[in-house]
Formats: structure tokens, C-alpha cells, sequence
């Protein structure tokens, strides 16, 4: 069968290294693992998934890259097993309220919203709110362009991070570790929380401290959100901690309160919330347009 490349680094959920070649050839179900060649006859994938809502070819078809398949078959002959780099930071993408709150230009990057403990990041001085901007001079577009490009260096490897921090760019060089199969639980405490006097209405949060909630450690606590405020918006649930608020550690509601309002009197747009649920955390920014 005959078609086109119609697109190429698709993610159809398969895994967290996702890099399909998108092609309307018609295949069919049963033709996985044979080759998509081009024109001069040269194999540029093998044919893995048909996306197919009747159970027969719509034409679409995904296939693994070429030079994917041929690391892949490299490491399982050298090692019986694929072997991937790793930085050990958790991350996410950099939205539009996230990149004013940083003073990036664009929204590319990954953002750093936690980093491991004993891990490659931690030991090359990585930091949480660290955006990796690129990788050996490779540009990284978002976060699972970043786990696909650690992932295929071999551990050990030195290579040189460039990351945004304080409103520069800046390069680390980090050696690479080794990825285990051990991921991090993302469990979601289920503690009814009282509602604090401390309340940030423009923001649709109720905050109380995490000793006054009962749990161990720093922080503010989410007591309660309003469902029509900016912070249900993006997501944030009762029983959330507040670890910082624009680049500022926090650990009383007022705390929170004055990093708000002095990101307000910088004439920030959003202002940035590190926020932590279960063993996860994450960055959320707050426009800060619907604040006073």
C-alpha cells in the first residue's frame, strides 16, 4: 500500500516516550512490525498501531521511527535490555501565565517542579523552578520532548543542560544515571481540612497552616476553594500545600498574602505557586488579573 507522512512526533499514549510517524497508508489489523519504507526503498519505520474506531483502516496508521527501532535492537543485543538515561526531575509544561511569571518569551520548555533527592539534577545543582530550555544544544519544545531526548543517551553520559533560572539562561552540566522501574506514588491525602480566617478571596482560596490541618511539615494548606475562582480554574483542591509563592517559600497564609501582593505591586500578570499533592509537585500560575 502507497500514502504519505502526514505527521511526525505523534504521542498516541502508548508510553511516555512517544514518537510516532503519522501515515495514511491503509494497514490493516495483523500488519504490526512490518516496514513503512519511502520512495528510494529505505525502511524509515516499522508499522506499530492503526487508529481505527470501527475496527477496520480509516487510514491511519503510526509507525516507530527507524532510528528509534535500530537503538532499541542495539541495546537489546548488547544488554538484553533498553537501557535510558535519567535526570531525575519531575516537570511539566510551560503555559502562557507561566512564562509571564518567569519573564520567558514563549512557552517552550520543560519546568522543573520537583527535583529527586540523590539524583543526577540534584547532584549538578539543579533547582525546582528551573525551566530546561535545551539539552546538548537541543532545543526542548515541552516535557515529553525532554524524557524522549534524556531517555536515549546511555547512562553516564555528561551532557550539558541549558535551563532559565532568575530571569537568565544559564547551562549545567549533568551526568546522566541510569532509570529504574520505580515511580513515584501520587496519592492525594484525604483529610477533611477546617476552614481558615485566613482567605484570599480574589484568588478563591480559604488557607490554613499545615500544623492547623494536622499534617507534618512546612507549608500552607489549601482549607478550601471557591468553584468559581481562579484557583478551581487551575485545578488546585482542598488539602493542596503551598510550599512558595513567586519564588518565595511560604509557611503561614499572610505569607502567602504578601508574595501576592508584591508580585501584584511588580505589575505581574499571574504569579507563580509551587504546590504540592501527595509525593508530586507542581507550578500553577494565578492570573493576576482577577486579584483586588
Amino acid at each position: 500500500t502507497a500514502g504519505i507522512v502526514s505527521a511526525r512526533g505523534r504521542d498516541i499514549g502508548a508510553g511516555p516516550y512517544d514518537d510516532f510517524i503519522q501515515i495514511d497508508a491503509p494497514v490493516n489489523r495483523g500488519n504490526s512490525g512490518g516496514p513503512a519504507f519511502n520512495m528510494k526503498g529505505e525502511v524509515i519505520g516499522v508499522n506499530a498501531a492503526i487508529y481505527s474506531p470501527s475496527g477496520g483502516n480509516v487510514g491511519i496508521a503510526f509507525a516507530i521511527p527507524a532510528s528509534t527501532a535500530s537503538d532499541v535492537i542495539m541495546d537489546l543485543e548488547h544488554g538484553g535490555k533498553v537501557v535510558r538515561g535519567w535526570l531525575g526531575v519531575q516537570i511539566q509544561p510551560v503555559t502562557d501565565d507561566i512564562a509571564e511569571s518567569l519573564d520567558l518569551e514563549d512557552t517552550r520548555g520543560a519546568l522543573v517542579a520537583q527535583v529527586q533527592d540523590d539524583s543526577p539534577a540534584q547532584a549538578a545543582g539543579l533547582k525546582t523552578g528551573d525551566t530546561i530550555l535545551a539539552v546538548d544544544g537541543k532545543s526542548i519544545k515541552d516535557p515529553r520532548e525532554l524524557s524522549r531526548v534524556i531517555a536515549a543517551y546511555d547512562p553516564d553520559t555528561e551532557v550539558k543542560v541549558s535551563l532559565w533560572r532568575d530571569g537568565k539562561e544559564q547551562d549545567v552540566e549533568v551526568k546522566l544515571g541510569r532509570l529504574s522501574d520505580t515511580t513515584a506514588s501520587a496519592d492525594t491525602p484525604d483529610s477533611q481540612i477546617e476552614p481558615s480566617k485566613a482567605t484570599l478571596d480574589d484568588l478563591g482560596l480559604a488557607l490554613t497552616t499545615a500544623k492547623e490541618a494536622g499534617m507534618d511539615g512546612d507549608g500552607v494548606v489549601i482549607a478550601d476553594v471557591d468553584p468559581d475562582g481562579p484557583a478551581a480554574e487551575k485545578q488546585l483542591s482542598q488539602g493542596d500545600r503551598i510550599l512558595e509563592v513567586a519564588g518565595t517559600k511560604v509557611s503561614t497564609p499572610e505569607d502567602v498574602a504578601k508574595a501576592v501582593d508584591a508580585a501584584k505591586k511588580d505589575g505581574r500578570k499571574a504569579v507563580l505557586f509551587r504546590v504540592e499533592r501527595g509525593d508530586n509537585s507542581r507550578f500553577v500560575a494565578l492570573p493576576m488579573k482577577k486579584v483586588g
